[in-house]
């Protein structure tokens, strides 16, 4: 009896965000179907430092990185991103070719880096394949998004396509595809699943290189990939030099995307300071959020998730640039009252983050609002797989659901 197969593809280009997402709903899914496997096609470069359940595996292509001016640039310098791009397209397409998904999901991009997917979502459609895009809770402020898609025509795509489209939020908070102009028939398609819950690892293999962690409340200060996680990192080391009496240690997690020479220069900052620890990379990061009496980040999608998940006090310090997204969600949030936001300024007082520090742990929990369906999405998740692979027949393709 074969089993039913579902294949995820990540382009990645930038930071974490998008292959732990990937990750959390694969594991929901094979944790959840005892004959379902996954294959995750990702363009991350990092994609080995994760450990992954038997029934899921992942085939890494080409690495590609967002520059500053918005173009695409392949981490091989001796390969031009034209070349990355084909060569990244009939990966995706081979691998689809050869697995035979009974479903295709696509994180964010509806057509993949540069048109990449395309290709493949025809040919899986033709061969009855289901497909489904999957988009977080914000994509970026409406005039962006619109024009982003009309130059990369992704409506048609969503109207011909997609049999149905997955916004990892909740309507009530946010609708990432307002503006838009989107068809009934488009509409019909979409679903908000709540957002994804995140547990610890049983696993702690990799948490203790941080100096401060035993039995001590500590501040975890996360930048996600930390790309851009520069000024955040530096203003809450600014706040622990400028005042040596916040109550609480800072665990700082620098990302693995941030420039090597940067990270040194913050791990000689923290070897001064008695307060703060810090590591490059953590694959457990949950197992931090965890034990953590506060949480400061940027408020990208999945530390979000996280800071709801372990019921974290949090304060988002987002970025507002390229995009909007970050500033978006927090400003929501705060307004519900699940975290506090700090806006960046060009000065990064660091009294003024001291101060914010020192408040931390005394905020209010994401839990003590309630908002039904919060923390819904993977549970959503499983239940729609459920719907797209129940047999209808005896010649239909069985699924064998282990877990509720």
């Amino acid at each position: 009896m074969r089993q039913a197969r579902l294949l995820m593809y990540s382009h990645d280009t930038y930071g974490l965000g998008h292959l732990r997402r990937c990750r959390t709903i694969a594991h929901s899914l094979v944790d959840y179907f005892d004959n379902l496997s996954v294959l995750i096609v990702s363009g991350s470069p990092i994609i080995g430092s994760f450990d992954f359940h038997p029934r899921v595996d992942f085939v890494r292509i080409p690495g590609a990185v967002k520059l500053d001016s918005g173009k695409y640039a392949s981490l091989n310098p001796a390969i031009g991103i034209d070349d990355q791009i084909s060569m990244r397209a009939s990966l995706l397409k081979q691998s689809a070719e050869v697995y035979k998904p009974d479903i295709f999901l696509i994180d964010k991009e509806p057509l993949g880096l540069r048109g990449e997917a395309k290709d493949t979502l025809v040919m899986l459609k033709a061969r009855g394949t289901r497909l489904v895009l999957g988009i977080r809770d914000v994509m970026d402020e409406p005039q962006k998004l619109a024009a982003e898609w009309d130059r990369k025509n992704v409506i048609p795509a969503l109207e011909d396509l997609y049999d149905n489209i997955w916004i990892y939020g909740l309507e009530q908070i946010y609708n990432p595809l307002k503006g838009l102009g989107l068809s009934q028939a488009v509409k019909d398609k979409m679903t908000y699943t709540g957002y994804l819950h995140r547990s610890a690892s049983t696993s702690r293999i990799n948490q203790h290189s941080h100096k401060l962690l035993e039995d001590v409340p500590y501040i975890l200060v996360t930048t996600g990939g930390g790309g851009d996680g520069v000024q955040l990192i530096d203003w809450v080391l600014r706040a622990y030099e400028h005042d040596p009496d916040i109550p609480y240690p800072a665990s700082l997690v620098l990302g693995p995307f941030m420039n090597v020479n940067q990270q040194n220069t913050f791990i000689d900052r923290v070897n001064r300071l008695e307060k703060v620890s810090a590591v490059t990379f953590d694959a457990n990061i949950e197992d931090l959020l965890e034990g953590a009496i506060g949480v400061v980040s940027m408020g990208g999608y999945n530390t979000f998730c996280e800071l709801l998940s372990f019921d974290n006090p949090g304060l988002i310090v987002p970025r507002t640039v390229p995009r909007l997204e970050q500033h978006i969600r927090a400003s929501r949030a705060q307004e519900l009252g699940l975290c506090e936001m700090l806006m960046p300024e060009e000065t990064y007082d660091a009294e003024r983050m001291a101060k914010a520090l020192h408040n931390l742990a005394s905020q209010s929990k994401p839990s003590e609002v309630h908002i039904p369906g919060l923390l819904g999405g993977l549970s959503v998740i499983n239940m729609m797989m459920e719907r797209y692979l129940r047999p209808e027949d005896s010649n239909a393709l069985p699924l064998t659901v282990v877990s509720s």
